[in-house]
């Protein structure tokens, strides 16, 4: 827990609550910030903090936002000796339900799995969004997204459970992707192809993807799900892309003839891209790259769009 005192927002994303609920937390039942400096927003300290996870613990377990407001103020000082410690505060006595594992991410991404959780779609919008502006779409892939998905898979494998928060999150999570590849529409032809593998049907990766070359200033065309391999070749032919990454979540859906089609192809891009842990490195033709991240993959994407236009052929 922090030392400092932290503005709405900050605690918002801590918290993964939307800064709306934490106004109403406010002003209904006055859990609101109390540091204080004559000319400066209020900021919330950490004792501050304590109430308030108080709060959204047991609000995300039923117990009624009066009920749970009264529990949270009636805690002792969380701050011992200029430290906080976790108040233990339940009046169900339940450990707080089940978690989304992040591993080591950070409060961010622990704010983002507990509002998924709660099916707290506004929340996880806000969050996402606030990352995207601040950190931009690869790091925000890989140190808030990914994490949260993954343990979502996780938990999914372990209990056949968390559909919903898996089929919410992916929404919130392709929205906030959209709008963040619409925000910066880059100029010039869409040499860029962008498609899952015949059967796939996992998109978000790709999506992230999109969004990253449009923030790079990369143009690119996207086929999406489940593309068979006769119609993906057909938009290679027509469009004549210097690059294909073709996507693969699973071992299942990666069948190395696919990449062996586009490498036929009559008009062949000068790069194909095998992304996503489906592919063996140990099958892939000749030829073909298989990069370790989204950053390479946006690397290697706007390598080839550079050459391209060095060359006078874009």
């Amino acid at each position: 827990m922090v030392d400092e005192a932290l503005s709405a927002g900050a605690v918002a994303r801590r918290l993964g609550v939307a800064v709306t609920t934490l106004r109403t937390w406010h002003q209904r039942y006055g859990l609101g910030p109390s540091e204080h400096i004559p000319g400066h927003h209020r900021r919330y300290t950490p004792s501050d903090l304590v109430r308030l996870e108080i709060m959204r613990r047991l609000t995300a377990e039923g117990v009624s936002p009066a009920e749970a407001a009264r529990w949270a103020r009636q805690a002792p000082d969380p701050t011992v000796n200029g430290t906080v410690t976790p108040a233990r505060v339940h009046p169900t006595g339940r450990d707080g339900g089940g978690t989304i594992p992040v591993g080591r991410s950070g409060p961010a991404a622990r704010g983002l799995a507990r509002a998924a959780m709660r099916l707290d779609a506004a929340a996880i919008s806000e969050t996402i969004a606030h990352a995207l502006a601040a950190d931009g779409v690869v790091a925000t892939w890989d140190s808030l997204l990914r994490p949260v998905l993954a343990g979502i898979g996780e938990r999914h494998a372990a209990t056949s459970g968390l559909i919903e928060v898996e089929h919410l999150m992916s929404r919130c999570v392709s929205e906030a992707l959209a709008a963040a590849s619409r925000a910066k529409v880059p100029t010039g032809p869409a040499r860029i192809l962008l498609s899952c593998a015949d059967e796939e049907q996992h998109t978000l990766p790709l999506e992230a993807l999109a969004a990253a070359l449009a923030e790079a200033g990369v143009s690119y065309r996207m086929l999406g799900a489940r593309v068979p391999v006769a119609a993906l070749v057909e938009a290679v032919n027509r469009t004549g892309p210097a690059a294909v990454v073709l996507w693969s979540h699973t071992r299942a859906t990666a069948d190395p003839a696919q990449l062996s089609a586009l490498l036929a192809a009559p008009r062949r891009p000068l790069l194909v891209l095998a992304a996503g842990p489906g592919w063996r490195a140990d099958t892939l033709p000749a030829g073909v790259v298989r990069p370790v991240d989204l950053a390479e993959a946006v690397s290697l994407s706007a390598a080839v769009r550079d050459a391209l236009h060095q060359s006078g052929r874009d």
